[in-house]
């Protein structure tokens, strides 16, 4: 019997030194937070203290993020024909740090030029983001070529990367609140998160200097070739499609955190309570995921988490009906099924990629990593749209003052639907998506 997915049966291979564990590792906190904080605070920023109507703020958190679409896999490419992967963390990490703060530091106050400077701003930060981005996920493939040390990477990366939202997340809601809010706390947040991506990137690039790359010896001679073979890549396309959607619904999740805050549980620092609720515990269980992925493979604890992530979602509906204590808990119990989709998906990644060089004898993983970068940034992107058009078609009402003005119940509905409806529906449909990642049981 032959299996088109990686096979975990291979030989130990020797464990990487704890110094790049934790080095490597440390690139999350850049990964992080530009992949939450634009998600979360850009469309209220947007609706709630630019006056922008919820459906051109969609638009305007969309059309930049579609962009790096187009720029990751060429990010890959030009990484991977390089071959010094660190030198891009390096440059492209420092001039996200600057451009993300620029996002919340236009000159104009409020209306369609000051919808167009963030939209400008956003796109050249998502350029910078794309030559960190792509890079780093490619690094596994050539840090280890061990099936289980994978998966040991992974589950530090996503511990700090659990870490990286919890201060990111939490405090740059906290930090617009404690410094005035408006654009003035705006400005503050964005300042607070460019200082977060100058550590990490310090971090992973001075934490990896002395480790060993394995990387096979050629590459595909050109962009068309690579990208053909990473489409001929069965289990890979499986699980791309699988974390695209499931990035949809998780963008969609984050995109609604401060309206349900301030619309459902309407309670102080509402946000910054909610994501410690969200990836507090998934700090915890962790270890836990990794005994999972041990004993029952890390297919299966991919759909458990998943499924576990779209059941919570699901109860949230009754978040109308709670206390903020129960909300809070139920969110806790998503953020643990969020913990398990992160780390067996990015440990199942590599695993794809190692397969595709044992196969063809050439080194493409940035190919695979720009598409899978690619694919993440792009779901990220749609589901702030979705939750925009969402707020549009219920009828919520944009302001200018900084603070988010009075919602009738159906607005609130839209809020609440969402929140939790449509982020349970993604990600519970993208399990369906893996059938496809072995065609045989061996």
């Amino acid at each position: 019997m032959t299996t088109t997915g990686p096979s975990p049966e291979v030989q130990p291979a020797e464990q990487l030194p704890r110094r790049v564990l934790a080095g490597y590792s440390l690139g999350s906190l850049v990964t992080g937070a530009f992949g939450t904080v634009p998600g979360l605070l850009l469309l209220p920023y947007l609706t709630d203290t630019l006056g922008v109507a919820a459906g051109v703020a969609g638009l305007l958190v969309l059309l930049p993020k579609a962009w790096d679409v187009l720029v990751n896999p060429i990010a890959g490419r030009v990484s991977d024909r390089r071959g010094d992967r660190r030198s891009f963390l390096l440059v492209a990490g420092l001039v996200l740090a600057v451009l993300f703060a620029a996002i919340f530091a236009g000159p104009v106050g409020s209306g369609a030029g000051a919808g167009a400077y963030v939209a400008i701003a956003f796109l050249a930060a998502a350029t910078a983001y794309a030559f960190f981005q792509v890079p780093y996920v490619a690094m596994p493939a050539e840090l280890t070529d061990g099936y289980a040390e994978r998966t040991r990477l992974m589950t530090w990366r996503v511990a700090v990367l659990a870490l990286a939202i919890l201060v990111s997340g939490a405090l740059a809601p906290l930090v617009v609140d404690r410094t005035g809010g408006g654009l003035v706390g705006h400005r503050w947040s964005g300042i607070f998160v460019g200082v977060l991506i100058v550590l990490g990137t310090l971090g992973v690039y001075f934490g990896t200097r002395s480790a060993e790359t394995r990387a096979a010896g050629e590459s595909e001679p050109n962009l068309r070739s690579q990208l053909r073979i990473a489409a001929a890549n069965r289990p890979f396309r499986a699980l791309l499609l699988c974390w695209i959607l499931q990035a949809v619904g998780i963008g969609t999740m984050l995109a609604g955190v401060q309206y349900f805050a301030d619309h459902v549980v309407e309670t102080d620092s509402g946000a910054t309570f909610l994501f410690a609720a969200f990836v507090g515990p998934a700090l915890l269980v962790m270890p836990l995921w990794s005994r999972v992925g041990a004993r029952f493979g890390k297919l299966r604890s991919l759909i458990a988490g998943s499924l576990l992530f779209a059941a919570g979602a699901l109860i949230l509906l009754t978040a109308t009906t709670l206390p903020p204590v129960a909300v809070y808990l139920v969110v806790a119990l998503i953020g643990c099924g969020y913990a398990g989709q992160q780390v067996f998906s990015l440990s199942m990644l590599p695993d794809c990629i190692a397969y595709d060089t044992a196969r063809t004898g050439r080194r493409q993983a940035g190919v695979f990593t720009g598409l899978w970068t690619a694919g993440e940034t792009l779901g990220l992107a749609l589901g702030p749209g979705i939750y925009a058009l969402i707020l549009q078609l219920f009828g919520y009402v944009s302001s200018s003052t900084g603070e988010a003005a009075t919602q009738d119940g159906t607005a609130r509905l839209g809020v609440l639907l969402g929140f939790t409806a449509v982020p349970a529906v993604l990600v519970g449909a993208a399990v369906l998506l893996l059938g496809a990642y072995r065609d045989v049981e061996r």
